[in-house]
């Protein structure tokens, strides 16, 4: 099982495809067990990516104590270092996204071009949707709670128009095969607890990199309006949305395609 011990935790990483160096952050609660994945995509067809479960998920370390967004930059960091990695393009998911800010800002040199994807810049800029106060919603609770608001299409009327759609999607956010593992709760906690405090707001005009922002036109976890934030604050960044809510790389195919477009230097 390949895994890196790296700014004092064991992170579990994968790699595949061929091309330029791509560094993939996924979001709260990634774990790399859960199929399909960023391997299933169009990532490695046209990078050599390379992922991970970040500290206190899937099948990396799970020390309970505190996490900052700072760890999360550096272990990013120090996981291309063990890697052989100087540099590579990132791509940042939601709070991958927050996790790629800081590491943009406190590792400038590890990174050439930037994605930011369905993410937020905390602070005065506006944060994403507050998961830390929803941890007592569990199963079908919370996925109920979160349907509407991931995508704000999703509504009420919505889900009784389409009731076997609603119920498959439903049952598909619920499920969590790995819940009775031990620290996989805590490690979600702590995840949830960093995000909290994330703020790159008055850091963000520091960012050199050329720097994509992508997001849903119905995103109600990291909202339209706080995509704009972003884009007035990165020198020179792209704004692009496309026809989805928080899963917009699922729900428009073209999403991807324009990442790689734009990782690859093309105008998009």
């Amino acid at each position: 099982m390949p895994t890196a011990h790296v700014n004092g935790v064991d992170i579990y990483y994968e790699q595949a495809g061929s091309g330029p160096p791509l560094l993939f952050i996924s979001g709260t609660g990634g774990d790399l067990r859960n199929k399909p994945n960023q391997f299933d995509g169009p990532f490695p067809k046209a990078f050599d990516m390379v992922s991970y479960d970040q500290r206190g998920l899937g099948r990396s370390a799970k020390p309970d104590v505190a996490y900052t967004m700072a760890d999360y930059a550096d272990d990013a960091s120090a996981l291309m270092g063990e890697l052989g990695i100087e540099r590579a393009h990132v791509v940042g998911v939601s709070f991958g996204g927050m996790v790629a800010q800081e590491l943009v800002l406190r590792h400038p040199n590890r990174v050439d071009r930037l994605v930011l994807a369905c993410t937020s810049p905390g602070g005065a800029g506006g944060a994403s949707f507050a998961f830390h106060e929803i941890g007592h919603l569990k199963g079908e609770a919370r996925a109920k709670h979160l349907t509407p608001i991931s995508d704000t299409r999703r509504d009420a009327a919505w889900a009784a128009a389409n009731p076997d759609t609603y119920n498959q999607i439903i049952a598909m956010s619920a499920a969590d095969p790995h819940a009775d593992e031990p620290g996989h709760e805590m490690g979600a906690r702590r995840q949830l607890e960093a995000r909290a405090h994330h703020d790159t707001w008055d850091r963000l005009d520091q960012i050199e990199a050329p720097t994509l922002i992508a997001a849903g036109r119905y995103d109600g976890i990291a909202l339209p309006e706080t995509q704009e934030n972003l884009a007035s604050r990165i020198k020179g960044s792209t704004l692009r949305f496309f026809d989805g809510g928080h899963l917009f790389m699922i729900q428009d195919r073209t999403a991807t395609a324009t990442m790689i477009k734009f990782l690859n230097g093309e105008a998009v």
